[in-house]
């Protein structure tokens, strides 16, 4: 069997957001979230070149990482029902019972709860269960990696996205970002990347990034709103009054804290009057369901 993966549909909405207006700035969103309901956003991505290299290898047991509430594993489980894949899935931390996970074991995906401690060492991890099976395919945690990289890169190549002065995404494992930026270099743009981290303490992801132009990106850190999977009363307010206003579902990791992130960066003047803008909703809006 050859596997087909189609060009995601993901158009490009203007937001006419007061402070965007009221300071000169064009926001747009893309809908990465409109791509489909589970492999959504930059997971559709991300996935492609893994499953389209599982193919070529003719493996079929694909085995991934996440945490509890991880749209990547539940967007891994989903592909691999499509696509005629067998799933497994290494869970972060101590049993739970959610959504994201319950929709996970719907599409077939084995879940198996690691320690924290063991969940460290990912690699080892996959060796001790899977080392002897030629059948299995490693895929890293959030599907990031060059494959990942390589999936999120090609969103640059439409046209549309190459007339945004800056281009605006959550970060989680990095794999997003990392493929933007390559993407905006690969097709000779001046775009500017950021990245709104989601995750507390990962000022050392900066590290990562040191081979880039630092002239290309920009990593904020201040907008993790208490951690990953973590929120304050003033995020979901801001959720809240989104969602309202707008029509537009976030949810509480991700694009919740991005989108809030973007207003207050607008807020404090951060972008040039005039800055034509476009950020990525990459989905995530089941996990909602689990907050």
């Amino acid at each position: 069997m050859s596997i087909h993966i189609h060009k995601p549909y993901a158009p490009i909405e203007k937001l006419e957001l007061d402070i965007a207006v009221k300071k000169n700035i064009q926001v747009y969103l893309k809908r990465e979230d409109y791509s489909h309901p589970f492999i959504s956003g930059n997971k559709w991505r991300k996935l492609k070149y893994h499953l389209l290299e599982a193919e070529r290898q003719e493996k079929r047991q694909l085995v991934s990482f996440g945490g509890a509430y991880s749209n990547h594993l539940l967007a891994t489980a989903a592909a691999a029902a499509k696509y005629k894949f067998n799933s497994y899935a290494f869970v972060r931390g101590e049993k739970v019972d959610n959504q994201v996970l319950k929709l996970c074991a719907l599409f077939g995906m084995h879940i198996h709860f690691v320690s924290r401690t063991a969940y460290q060492n990912k690699e080892e991890l996959y060796h001790t269960y899977f080392g002897s099976n030629p059948n299995a395919f490693y895929i890293p945690e959030g599907g990031s990696g060059e494959l990942g990289e390589k999936g999120v890169s090609e969103i640059m190549q439409e046209p549309e996205m190459q007339t945004f002065d800056v281009i605006l995404a959550s970060v989680g494992t990095g794999g997003t970002l990392k493929g933007l930026i390559k993407g905006v270099a690969e097709n000779k743009l001046n775009s500017q990347v950021h990245g709104i981290v989601v995750l507390k303490g990962a000022e050392q992801m900066k590290e990562e990034y040191a081979h880039f132009n630092s002239n290309s990106y920009q990593l904020h850190f201040q907008y993790h709103g208490g951690g990953y999977a973590k929120h304050t009363a003033e995020l979901v307010t801001f959720q809240n009054k989104f969602a309202s206003q707008t029509g537009i579902l976030l949810d509480l990791v991700y694009e919740a804290k991005m989108m809030w992130a973007l207003i207050n960066l607008i807020e404090a003047d951060y972008f040039k009057p005039g800055t034509k803008l476009c950020a990525l909703h990459n989905g995530g809006t089941v996990g909602i369901l689990s907050s």
